[in-house]
């Protein structure tokens, strides 16, 4: 008689059993443990039972066992209790990731006789080191049908192995991270975003695309200039090199001398350069933001600006006496605007009042606000509000401090970060997986602890992408963090490099603290109103400079035609994608970078210091 030696191989606990997971109206939750247990013969024999019943040493609501074994046997799903299941991972026919209700997604296993067991929930997480455990006895392959059905092969099927980290079948319980902000002490890192975070639930998978069957191993297939590489390892052994040394400048304090004698700019890009350089002096901030944010076109004359201020005004009061008029009982059938308003009557009561232009009852600053806000829902009433656009207003109004200008420097930012607020999230994702990307490239030390603490998908810099980190600088230091991303130099995604910067500021407290998700969470949360700009600012554009270098480099290797040995220091094509650097190889020659004079003057103008920044010595226009 064969005996079996029960070794545990993983153990996971805080897994739930949803025995009727579709009814979100009634508590199926069961919470148990998930084991994968080898057994290995003692003895040489052809009979034997193997023995399910593995002893975990307490009694759980349910358990899940897995079995592995040696001699392949075709053993239905066994139930060894109420709620306890023993399934060979011989007998495992797929893994499909379903989402029900919440938007929490489950895991279903199926066996070779199609018979699924119950979904499971990864609450504190731990589907990564679950999948890991089992690649070493199985592989799992995408369905080219359904991207969220993996089919499990045994090891010595010929397939070749893939990693989870390409196939991204699952984000370490990424959407029970959001669920666990819900219930936690340390939710309020996302104060009362409360419609965002609802749809936020299911954001930190990485968006769907199509896996490519062609694997590194099959050279037959000629490479596509135009593919995109679905899954590509982002620490590829890029040399970065070190961080070029970055000064700030002083603020523009200087206007009429870029005006020409009809008031029209005459070097728009000096003026962003000397903005991003080192922002705008207060009292200049009414008329450049106006600029900035699109009310008023770079090429208009005095003239020009005095009529359109003119037809703004009458377009803005056409929309304001739209809800305005609307009755009582008129509201009372419209449940839509009837929302917008009590949303933002609450939000309007708790923004920014420690400003004294907000501070105190019956402030007419408070009043402004909330009637800019009713009338963008009359300007955009797909989008409506949402919890998060009255801390975008606030400083526009209080440098404004105008009604009509407010608004239209409003729609200006809204275009630039009204997909933020969309309900699908799929900008927010996409921004999650951006920055992570960019993480990857320049610290994959720190990714990796973040990842091994269940907080890889940075779901804790959701607030700061969503409203531009508002609520992480003070009101006057946003002033100038703002009208820096407004220049959109030195790309488009700087508000990125500026999350890179504050986490790279962390990194040792961090790693060194050995701290855990609720305490990263924390950690995180208590940095607001403790980051110093003007540093943060430096480190962002010190990174950004460091990734161009890189690619310089790359390119320039490129023109001696030794590509092979270019590759090892390039970028990865997904990071350059971020940057706005990324040029297709059948262009790359023929077409210069669009950036890189761009980003060569900010580079020489780091070195010059601050005060050249202000200088005669900028850059020069036509």
């Amino acid at each position: 008689v064969g005996l079996f030696s029960p070794q545990l191989i993983f153990e996971k606990e805080g897994v739930y059993l949803h025995t009727n997971a579709k009814r979100s109206n009634q508590d199926t939750s069961i919470p148990g443990f998930i084991r994968i247990v080898e057994r290995v013969r003692k003895s040489d024999g052809d009979g034997g039972e193997e023995d399910t019943n593995f002893d975990p040493g307490y009694e759980p609501d349910w358990a899940v066992i897995s079995t592995v074994k040696k001699e392949r046997e075709h053993v239905p799903v066994k139930s060894s209790g109420a709620w306890a299941f023993s399934l060979p991972l011989s007998e495992l026919y797929s893994l499909r990731r379903s989402r029900f209700s919440l938007g929490r997604n489950f895991l279903v296993l199926t066996s070779r006789g199609g018979h699924p067991l119950p979904p499971l929930h990864f609450h504190r997480g731990g589907t990564r080191e679950l999948l890991r455990a089992l690649q070493r006895y199985i592989i799992l392959d995408p369905s080219p049908l359904d991207g969220r059905l993996f089919l499990a092969y045994p090891q010595d099927s010929g397939t070749l192995p893939q990693s989870f980290d390409r196939l991204q079948f699952l984000d370490d319980g990424g959407n029970d991270l959001v669920s666990r902000f819900i219930h936690d002490p340390y939710a309020t890192t996302f104060g009362g975003f409360s419609k965002v975070t609802n749809f936020f639930r299911a954001a930190l998978r990485p968006p769907e695309s199509p896996i490519h069957t062609r694997t590194p191993q099959d050279p037959s297939l000629p490479p596509q200039p135009d593919e995109e590489p679905g899954f590509e390892l982002i620490t590829c052994g890029v040399e970065l090199g070190p961080k070029p040394d970055v000064t700030r400048g002083q603020p523009l304090d200087k206007w009429e001398e870029f005006l020409d004698s009809e008031g029209r700019v005459t070097c728009k890009e000096k003026i962003k350069e000397l903005v991003f350089r080192g922002g705008i002096t207060h009292s200049l901030r009414k008329e450049i933001w106006k600029f900035l944010l699109g009310f008023y076109p770079w090429n208009s004359t005095a003239k020009e600006r005095e009529d359109i201020l003119r037809v703004k005004t009458d377009e803005y009061f056409r929309m304001k006496v739209q809800w305005k008029s609307v009755s009582e009982e008129q509201e009372m059938r419209n449940s839509l605007l009837r929302g917008y308003r009590s949303l933002i009557e609450r939000d309007v009561n708790r923004t920014d009042r420690h400003n004294t232009f907000f501070s105190g009852n019956d402030n007419p600053g408070l009043t402004l606000l909330h009637d800019v806000l009713m009338t963008y829902c009359m300007y955009n009433f797909d989008l409506g509000y949402v919890q998060g656009m009255s801390d975008l207003l606030s400083p526009i109004l209080f440098v404004t401090q105008n009604e009509v200008e407010s608004f239209w420097c409003l729609t200006g930012f809204m275009e630039l970060v009204h997909q933020n607020f969309e309900e699908s999230q799929e900008a927010m994702k996409q921004q999650l997986l951006q920055l992570s990307i960019l993480l990857k490239a320049l610290d994959p030390e720190l990714c990796d602890f973040l990842d091994s603490q269940d907080s890889g998908s940075l779901c804790f810099c959701f607030r700061w992408l969503l409203i531009w980190f508002k609520r992480e600088f003070s009101f006057e230091d946003i002033l100038t963090l703002w009208e820096v991303l407004w220049t959109r130099l030195p790309c488009e995604n700087f508000h990125l490099l500026i999350a890179c910067s504050i986490l790279e500021s962390q990194r040792e407290e961090l790693i060194g603290s050995n701290h855990d998700f609720n305490t990263i969470l924390k950690h995180i949360n208590e940095l607001t109103m403790k980051l110093d700009l003007q540093s943060v600012l430096r480190g962002a554009e010190a990174i950004y400079l460091q990734l161009f270098l890189c690619k310089v480099r790359h390119r320039a290797t490129s023109y001696l035609m030794i590509r092979h040995t270019a590759s090892k220091i390039s970028l990865p094509v997904m990071v350059k994608q971020v940057l706005g650097l990324y040029v297709p190889p059948s262009s790359e020659e023929e077409s210069p970078d669009s950036q890189a004079s761009e980003t060569q003057r900010l580079l020489s103008q780091s070195q010059e210091g601050a005060a050249a920044s202000n200088s005669a010595c900028g850059p020069s226009c036509s």
